[in-house]
């Protein structure tokens, strides 16, 4: 497997993302939804960082279902069990690839009235898009291609990897 963003890499990262989220938020208690599953060890990275009171929760959503691209339909298999009318929302994700997932997500969170919605996203494939969401927190933009760790998975693979990397050692194609 190669290695494409290195531990020590997403460690600083993810502190100066902490930063500008507490930042942007001084004073306020934002609510940090994360997209399950790849997004929960981000997310815990990411609020072990952050100095602002927060509150989380998780929606889960499946757009991949065991492929290595997104099929285009998006399944919301969860709910959130916290009230967002008029409270600002950082919804967390791992990666935005095609932006059909964020796109829907963001659409339902808005029904629920929230004061805003931020999108925090550890990872931007910009190359792939084929809905415009903006990402207001990124923390790597990477070329088309398939990678996995830190959280990321391959059939529910290498979620536990502490850096991103390409499978059978294989860089996404630039």
């Amino acid at each position: 497997m190669k290695v494409l963003i290195s531990e020590a890499r997403i460690r600083s990262r993810v502190g100066q993302m902490a930063r500008a989220i507490d930042a942007r938020y001084r004073n306020r208690r934002p609510v940090l939804i994360g997209i399950l599953k790849g997004a929960v060890v981000f997310l815990s990275d990411l609020i072990r960082q952050m100095r602002i009171p927060v509150e989380i929760d998780f929606v889960t959503v499946a757009s991949y279902n065991g492929r290595t691209s997104s099929s285009g339909r998006v399944k919301t298999k969860s709910e959130l069990s916290v009230d967002l009318e008029g409270r600002d929302v950082i919804l967390v994700e791992d990666i935005v690839d095609t932006g059909l997932t964020l796109r829907r997500v963001v659409k339902r969170l808005a029904r629920k009235k929230p004061r805003s919605i931020a999108v925090c996203a550890l990872l931007d494939k910009k190359d792939n898009r084929r809905q415009i969401v903006p990402i207001d927190f990124v923390g790597f933009e990477i070329p088309d291609g398939f990678v996995v760790g830190y959280g990321l998975d391959r059939r529910n693979r290498y979620r536990n990897l502490k850096f991103i990397g390409a499978v059978d050692g294989r860089k996404p194609k630039s």
